[in-house]
Protein backbone atom coordinates (compact mmCIF):
# COMPACT_ATOMS: atom_id res chain seq x y z
CA UNK A 1 0.00 0.00 0.00
CA UNK A 2 1.48 3.39 -1.41
CA UNK A 3 0.99 5.96 1.51
CA UNK A 4 -1.72 8.79 -0.27
CA UNK A 5 -3.27 10.81 2.70
CA UNK A 6 -1.18 13.74 2.86
CA UNK A 7 -0.67 15.51 6.49
CA UNK A 8 -3.65 17.98 6.86
CA UNK A 9 -6.14 15.06 5.01
CA UNK A 10 -4.77 13.13 8.51
CA UNK A 11 -5.45 15.76 10.97
CA UNK A 12 -8.89 16.40 9.34
CA UNK A 13 -9.77 12.36 9.13
CA UNK A 14 -8.65 11.51 12.50
CA UNK A 15 -10.57 14.53 14.25
CA UNK A 16 -13.92 13.79 11.85
CA UNK A 17 -13.64 10.00 13.12
CA UNK A 18 -13.13 10.80 16.62
CA UNK A 19 -15.67 13.40 16.38
CA UNK A 20 -18.30 10.95 14.88
CA UNK A 21 -17.06 8.10 17.45
CA UNK A 22 -17.62 10.60 20.59
CA UNK A 23 -21.17 10.97 19.27
CA UNK A 24 -21.97 7.72 18.80
CA UNK A 25 -20.87 6.88 22.44
CA UNK A 26 -22.48 9.75 24.09
CA UNK A 27 -25.51 10.29 22.34
CA UNK A 28 -28.90 9.07 23.32
CA UNK A 29 -30.58 9.14 19.80
CA UNK A 30 -31.58 6.47 18.13
CA UNK A 31 -29.62 7.42 15.34
CA UNK A 32 -26.09 6.92 17.44
CA UNK A 33 -25.32 3.69 15.40
CA UNK A 34 -24.58 6.42 12.57
CA UNK A 35 -21.42 7.32 15.07
CA UNK A 36 -20.01 3.69 13.68
CA UNK A 37 -19.00 5.22 10.50
CA UNK A 38 -16.12 7.13 12.01
CA UNK A 39 -14.21 4.37 12.01
CA UNK A 40 -13.94 4.58 8.28
CA UNK A 41 -12.51 8.17 8.37
CA UNK A 42 -10.03 7.26 11.23
CA UNK A 43 -8.62 4.24 10.39
CA UNK A 44 -8.07 5.68 6.66
CA UNK A 45 -6.64 8.48 8.44
CA UNK A 46 -4.47 6.42 10.95
CA UNK A 47 -3.14 4.11 8.34
CA UNK A 48 -2.62 6.63 5.21
CA UNK A 49 -4.35 5.00 2.71
CA UNK A 50 -7.73 5.91 1.56
CA UNK A 51 -8.95 3.28 -1.11
CA UNK A 52 -10.99 5.40 -2.64
CA UNK A 53 -8.36 7.53 -3.88
CA UNK A 54 -6.49 5.56 -6.31
CA UNK A 55 -9.77 4.88 -7.89
CA UNK A 56 -10.34 8.42 -8.64
CA UNK A 57 -6.89 9.29 -9.32
CA UNK A 58 -6.39 11.44 -6.03
CA UNK A 59 -3.61 11.96 -3.82
CA UNK A 60 -2.95 14.67 -0.94
CA UNK A 61 0.85 13.31 -0.16
CA UNK A 62 3.22 16.05 -0.90
CA UNK A 63 5.36 14.97 -3.99
CA UNK A 64 8.72 13.64 -3.33
CA UNK A 65 11.94 14.90 -4.80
Amino acid sequence: MKTNVGGIDKILRITAGLGLLAFALLSDSPARWWGLIGLVPLGTGLMGFCPLYPMLGLSTCPVKR
